[in-house]
């Protein structure tokens, strides 16, 4: 047995000490758990890529405006349900200035990060229509989303887009949606973990028929604007942030400031809901809610027993952080891109030492260099190769549980791997590449 950088002996303890029946399995907290041990015990800095995690500093913007705000006493006082009035304005602003639609600030909402209002979206959109069952996945997704909606008894159905990209998306779409079970469509764009961008022409086939089988689309925009092929960085001027909102009436987006806005920490988000789907009745809400229009089961119903409202002072620091990005005052993703030149030097190396980019083209053009990637190596499936890598320094988690069909592949973080780890990683790939001969 070839001695690894990582002793395997170690690894192979802690994994039987997890309690974990497959790494391939393993959820991203599993594998954070188990890297932190192999770590403390060893004594050796792993090569971090498991968990989605900010790496850049938070804007002093959104910091000061907190501190101002805990000064004048906001700690003291709930926060309105609704959220802060000028949190909701400036996110109407936002949503005209970069992705070019009209929404009323009454439907922007905050919550405690973009995961909260995935699952306040669930608990009111899959209640909307006893005749339906629940949710589907445009995949690879975030697996938290699956677990939300099986802890709240939802049905789901799922299929990997890889192979249904362009006009291919239409009928695939269509067989799921025409079972007339379908409540809503949920997907990533970026996507995580693939990072592929959806075109303009796959999201008017989604909303499309979003439309025709009265399906409510929940676009998860947690990479807001990370295509870094394209600029959405200019308030007011084209090209504006890809969105189905443009070919269907009812909809919600999801924007988070953990990513391009590096707030994380504060953990808030914004559920913004189209005015058609805030305002339309549902009689079938009044099942679980005290009022059948959209908007008020969401707000009054299922974020109030959620959270009763966002932190006060959060709320204050996100508004002012928004408002000077629609001011145009600070660039937020001029910041950001930074992800993105990490992206391409790591994945240049990987493919450099035998690797290969799972999921490689938008259709006809090479992936964004962006927040995630995917690798997959010659002979090893997904769960094989996570613990190989495991024995050289290096974590990710397996594709498996994504939604992806492609187990043989990993996906790979760049934002916690400081450029002066670059040349440990590239000494750990060149030894992996040497250990394991491609035949």
């Amino acid at each position: 047995m070839k001695k690894t950088p990582i002793d395997r002996k170690v690894v192979e303890k802690k994994i039987g000490e997890s309690g974990l029946s497959s790494l391939g399995k393993a959820s991203i907290r599993e594998i954070v758990k188990l890297t932190n041990q192999i770590e403390k015990d060893t004594g050796e800095k792993f090569i971090r890529m498991e968990m989605g995690v900010p790496g850049l500093l938070a804007p002093s913007i959104g910091i000061e405006a907190e501190k101002k705000a805990l000064d004048s006493g906001v700690a003291s006082v709930y926060p309105n349900i609704e959220g802060y009035h000028d949190l909701k304005t400036e996110t109407s602003r936002f949503i005209k200035l970069f992705l070019d639609v009209d929404v009323d600030p009454g439907g922007c909402v905050p919550t405690v990060g973009s995961l909260m209002a995935g699952i306040a979206s669930f608990l009111v959109v899959n209640r909307n229509d006893a005749s339906k069952e629940g949710t589907l996945f445009i995949d690879p997704g975030f697996p938290v989303h699956k677990q939300q909606v099986k802890i709240l008894g939802h049905e789901y159905r799922s299929f990997d887009i890889y192979d249904f990209r362009g006009a291919k998306l239409r009928d695939k779409l269509e067989s799921c949606l025409s079972t007339g079970k379908v409540s809503s469509i949920l997907y990533s764009n970026p996507n995580n973990p693939a990072w592929i961008c959806l075109t303009e022409e796959e999201l008017s086939i989604i909303g499309e028929l979003a439309m025709k089988y009265n399906v409510v689309v929940l676009e998860d925009l947690a990479y807001f604007g990370m295509d870094f092929r394209k600029n959405y960085s200019v308030p007011g001027q084209p090209p504006f942030q890809p969105t189905v909102a443009k070919y269907c009436d009812d909809y919600i987006l999801m924007i988070s400031s953990s990513k391009a806005f590096s707030y994380a920490g504060q953990r808030i988000g914004m559920l913004v809901m189209s005015d058609h789907l805030f305002n339309r009745r549902y009689p079938d809400l009044l099942r679980y809610y005290t009022s059948d229009i959209f908007g008020h089961a969401m707000i009054f119903g299922a974020i109030y027993a959620l959270t009763a409202g966002v932190t006060h002072s959060t709320q204050v620091g996100f508004a002012a952080l928004l408002k000077s990005v629609n001011d145009g005052d600070y660039n937020f993703l001029e910041v950001v891109k930074e992800y993105g030149r990490k992206a391409e030097i790591m994945k240049k190396m990987f493919i450099r030492n035998g690797f290969r980019i799972v999921y490689d083209t938008d259709i006809d053009e090479p992936i964004a260099d962006g927040f995630y990637f995917t690798i997959a190596y010659p002979g090893m499936g997904g769960a094989e190769l996570l613990e190989e890598l495991l024995c050289y320094g290096i974590s990710a988690i397996s594709l498996d549980i994504t939604g992806s069909k492609r187990t043989e592949g990993l996906r790979a973080c760049v934002s916690l791997i400081p450029r002066e780890m670059f040349p440990v990683l590239e000494q750990r790939l060149i030894r992996f590449r040497e250990d394991h001969k491609i035949e």
